[in-house]
């Protein structure tokens, strides 16, 4: 069976019943997307540029970095030209090539986060160990498994889609693609692509997650034997920003997901006004 590639386009959504308002809310919108372009860019060009900042930390900062970075380039094209030129449509492939790299780019995130949680770990645990665990080699090869299983996982779900009928109304409900949207659209048999998705969330956000709230168990016990306050308090203070990216980042990808699975009845207000903080506000 061949991709129907000669379907008609999906129809983008920005925001139901503004759409008299775009114009004007796309100036935070640019505001927000071109500040997380100037903010992300300085510092991967700052961690680049300075070799003092060549530590495994910044390494899996600039690679946070890099994914915001990336996602932000996937979406601004789409949403602005809603909310510019009230560009709707979208062909099927392109929608499809932008739904793998958004929940790819997201996979890879939470990944790079677990690594941060790692990095501090090896730092405030087992000090007199960290250059000889965390060697460059060593930070390249966890870069590179992030990388793979983001960009790995989440072709099982995406490829049907390119397969599927639509005969169901063509509208999305973003202003970009995501799977859980376009998967409804479809006229087939969607029962791998709903369980799929839930055994990967369970496996890489929810389990990222635990492992993350783990070692940072373990830390605080570490932090808590330290007999001087003042190094104490340092020791937490490499970890503060970290913990809020953590906090950010898994409260609105968890939430957004429990939301699109089992809130039929959750305003779809809540629906569009959660994923926009989740792509607008960066977790780096």
């Amino acid at each position: 069976m061949w991709p129907n590639i000669s379907a008609a386009p999906f129809l983008l959504t920005g925001f139901p019943g503004l759409e008299a308002a775009h114009h004007w809310i796309s100036i935070p919108f640019f505001a927000v997307y071109f500040s997380l372009l100037l903010g992300n860019g300085t510092l991967l060009y700052l961690i680049k540029d300075n070799h003092s900042l060549h530590e495994p930390m910044y390494y899996f900062l600039a690679m946070l970095a890099g994914t915001d970075l990336m996602v932000t380039l996937i979406t601004m094209p789409t949403v602005m030209g809603v909310l510019w030129l009230n560009n709707r449509e979208i062909n099927q492939g392109a929608c499809f090539l932008q739904a793998y790299f958004i929940h790819s780019f997201s996979i890879v995130e939470s990944g790079v986060l677990l690594a941060m949680a790692y990095d501090r770990f090896i730092a405030i645990c087992i000090p007199l160990r960290y250059n000889s665990i965390l060697t460059n080699s060593q930070v390249m090869k966890v870069g590179l498994g992030v990388l793979m299983r983001g960009f790995l996982s989440v072709l099982p779900p995406i490829m049907p889609l390119y397969f599927f009928p639509y005969c169901h109304s063509h509208v999305l409900s973003h202003a970009f693609c995501l799977h859980q949207d376009v998967m409804k659209l479809a006229c087939a048999d969607i029962t791998f692509n709903r369980v799929y998705p839930i055994i990967l969330v369970a496996l890489t956000f929810f389990l990222d997650a635990l492992i993350i709230v783990f070692s940072y168990v373990l830390i605080l016990k570490t932090v808590m034997g330290i007999a001087s306050g003042e190094e104490r308090a340092k020791a937490l203070n490499t970890c503060v920003s970290h913990i809020s990216c953590v906090l950010g980042f898994y409260i609105t990808i968890i939430g957004l997901t429990f939301i699109h699975r089992f809130g039929k009845h959750v305003p779809h207000a809540v629906h569009i006004t959660m994923s926009y903080f989740y792509f607008l506000f960066p977790h780096s």
